[in-house]
């Protein structure tokens, strides 16, 4: 019965499939709540320095520096979050498909746009498209630290400003809850205020000792922040679709099993008919 020996084969391939699947959603799920907590963990002072930067957006401070200053679009940056590995689903996919149309658009305007990316699954993807990449940041962990991205960030940002690009995106997977994970990209420079009504009003702080000295660190801090909290967003977002994947090919394994079995016993049930076939015949020839 050498169809039912194939077939248990495959049956045999697919449990054990099944045991790693079932063990990697395991795996995801404990990674994804150590995620959650540092990403929640770093949101107040994310969405605090968002604030700030709003209000002085709105205001009119002693000392406007480059970053708050709009200008003629000529050349657009985008620094684009990924992930290091696979496995995640779409996560990746749903992302890039967005960036590629705001690509297509600014291309469709003659614009020129410059990328930099974070995460190892980005780079060859836009290496395809053609994309002009400046900056690679690449196995920035599960546990990301602000002086990994530093590097990265502050390539664009010197781009930024020379001149040579005018407005500056970030791209990244927001965390809405287990099962959606949205791609977002919002503007970084020059300094947009939130639609908020609460930033709609114009008024101005207080600065001491100097407000070019104060703003040109918080302007710096604000990127920096911005960027470190969508990644560490990003590997929530990671682990939330990692474990849904694999929840879903544990589920897709054990109904394959299902139908292998069904189809082994209905081969094993063929072979017991034809082989009691074949005994009847050979007594009723004798």
């Amino acid at each position: 019965m050498a169809v039912g020996k194939e077939i248990k084969k495959k049956i045999g391939s697919v449990q054990n499939t099944q045991k790693i699947t079932s063990a990697m959603q395991m795996v995801a799920a404990s990674k994804m709540r150590r995620t959650q907590d540092r990403m929640q963990q770093g949101k107040p002072y994310s969405e605090r320095i968002r604030g700030v930067i709003s209000h002085l957006a709105n205001s009119n401070p002693e000392y406007k520096h480059i970053y708050m200053q709009e200008r003629e679009i000529k050349r657009v940056g985008y620094i684009v979050v990924a992930t290091d590995r696979g496995l995640c689903g779409g996560l990746n996919v749903n992302l890039f498909r967005k960036v590629i149309k705001e690509l297509g658009d600014w291309d469709g305007q003659g614009k020129e746009v410059e990328l930099g990316l974070i995460g190892s699954k980005a780079a060859p993807f836009f290496r395809s498209v053609g994309g002009n990449i400046r900056a690679v940041m690449n196995d920035v962990g599960e546990t990301p630290a602000i002086a990994d991205l530093i590097g990265g960030i502050k390539v664009m940002l010197d781009a930024y400003e020379n001149g040579e690009i005018d407005r500056l995106y970030l791209a990244t997977n927001e965390f809405e809850n287990t099962m959606t994970q949205t791609p977002t990209v919002r503007q970084l420079l020059p300094l947009d205020h939130e639609d908020d009504a609460s930033y709609q009003h114009r008024w101005d702080y207080i600065y001491e000792p100097d407000a070019r000295q104060l703003i040109e660190g918080l302007v710096l801090r604000y990127v920096e922040a911005q960027v470190y909290q969508a990644v560490i967003e990003n590997g929530a977002c990671e682990q939330a679709a990692k474990m849904v994947a694999m929840k879903n090919a544990t589920e897709n394994a054990a109904k394959l099993i299902d139908e292998l079995q069904l189809i082994y016993n209905n081969a094993r049930q063929a072979a017991i008919t034809q082989e009691i076939a074949e005994i009847v015949s050979g007594a009723a020839a004798v």
